[in-house]
């Protein structure tokens, strides 16, 4: 007989896992289940994070995006110290190397007054003397910037659940979806689940997981790879603040950058290089379908016109360590390329309409018995847990 319950959600990584666990502590009394279809939680976009926590510096003022990374970074740093987990606020420098850069960045500077962000505008000497291997004409510097372990926090929030008296299932693949109105039975394979509402936090598999479930998919779920490496042990002193070039506003990528991290590392990248496997890791990893399914959405002819210079450099980066280097010698000429080690790269799940628009804030689609998180972005991470607030928001409100 099917397993019922009157929450489920679908997709453990950060943002399902907040999920779920915010039904649990809103409604002590319902049965609620967190589903996921790795033998572990946080297994894909959450597990190769870079572990930035983010200000929001970059947002449009007023957006969702925006107002989620200020609630979300100082509820990460505060679950953190509540649970255990580390963390350390060591702030971000926005390095500008040319004129061009320079107006981006006062143009930034302006923008993060009007989000509440504190940020100082360093001089190129000033620079230097706070990061002594980082040149440029100028930065931004943003105290509130801060660093942590995604992957741990994901974990522990699975365990609050279950603590709470929720159910873990994890190992189990959703194979359809039907809805009624009176609840949504989900197919899986370890049998039949049955949810008064179901949440799904799917990442990039969410168009198809929405066209399961008879949502009408005007997107499609695009992986792009973000390749990193590893700053060689004895080289990891070369930094002490997170380093970022100054963004294009064109991209939804914010370039490769320098992050410490928590256990004392530090790592480079990721870059943004179409993938051709939602879920393949590995250089050069290749899925039929994924790859079908690109080439035959309208909107992806539309992104390659628009972005065939972007793509082709990208592209050459990846396939050229010493092309990679020249990213990060950029804003840190004394990176040498023995300093760096090749790391597994993660995969960003980016919603693409038919049009070719890149979505850059949260979209979320829903019925009468189901809601789908269908584009989660950076800063999601940051954001996981005022996210699952709003998902949650919603859910009640359908349901009274």
């Amino acid at each position: 007989m099917a397993e019922t319950f009157d929450h489920v959600v679908v997709g453990g990584g950060i943002v399902g896992a907040a999920t779920a666990w915010t039904l649990s502590r809103r409604h002590p009394d319902r049965r609620v289940l967190l589903l996921d279809k790795e033998p572990e939680f946080g297994r894909h976009q959450t597990g190769h994070n870079s572990g930035v926590i983010h200000s929001g510096i970059y947002y449009t003022p007023g957006s969702l995006k925006a107002d989620l990374c200020r609630a979300g970074a100082t509820a990460t740093e505060e679950f953190a110290e509540e649970h255990g987990i580390p963390w350390r606020r060591i702030g971000k420098l926005l390095v500008a190397t040319d004129e061009r850069e320079l107006a981006a960045m006062q143009a930034l500077a302006e923008r993060a007054a009007v989000n509440r962000i504190e940020a100082t505008v360093l001089s190129g000497a000033e620079l230097r003397e706070r990061e002594p291997h980082v040149a440029g004409l100028g930065a931004l510097h943003v105290a509130a910037t801060g660093i942590t372990d995604y992957g741990m926090i994901n974990r522990r929030l699975a365990t609050l659940v279950e603590e709470a008296g929720g159910t873990l299932m994890r190992d189990t693949r959703v194979l359809g979806i039907r809805e009624t109105a009176q609840e949504v039975v989900l197919t899986t394979s370890r049998g039949d689940v049955r949810g008064s509402h179901v949440v799904f936090c799917a990442g990039v598999q969410a168009d198809r997981v929405a066209a399961m479930a008879g949502v009408e998919v005007d997107f499609a779920m695009v992986p792009f790879r973000g390749e990193y490496y590893d700053v060689r042990p004895e080289r990891a002193d070369l930094v002490d603040t997170l380093i970022y070039p100054i963004p294009d506003p064109e991209l939804p990528f914010l370039g490769v950058h320098l992050t410490p991290t928590v256990d004392g590392g530090l790592n480079v990248g990721p870059n943004a290089v179409l993938g051709l496997a939602r879920e393949g890791y590995p250089k050069f990893s290749f899925d039929r379908r994924d790859v079908r399914d690109i080439v035959t959405f309208p909107g992806m002819w539309h992104v390659a016109r628009a972005n065939v210079r972007t793509g082709v450099r990208e592209m050459r980066n990846s396939l050229s360590k010493r092309g990679y280097l020249r990213l990060c010698q950029k804003y840190c000429p004394d990176l040498r390329l023995e300093d760096l080690t090749p790391r597994e790269a993660g995969i960003r799940a980016q919603a693409v309409m038919r049009d070719g628009s890149f979505v850059h804030d949260f979209l979320m689609r829903d019925t009468p018995r189901t809601l789908h998180v269908v584009n989660a972005p950076s800063p999601a991470a940051t954001s996981a847990l005022p996210i699952a607030d709003l998902i949650v928001d919603r859910v009640d409100g359908v349901q009274g």
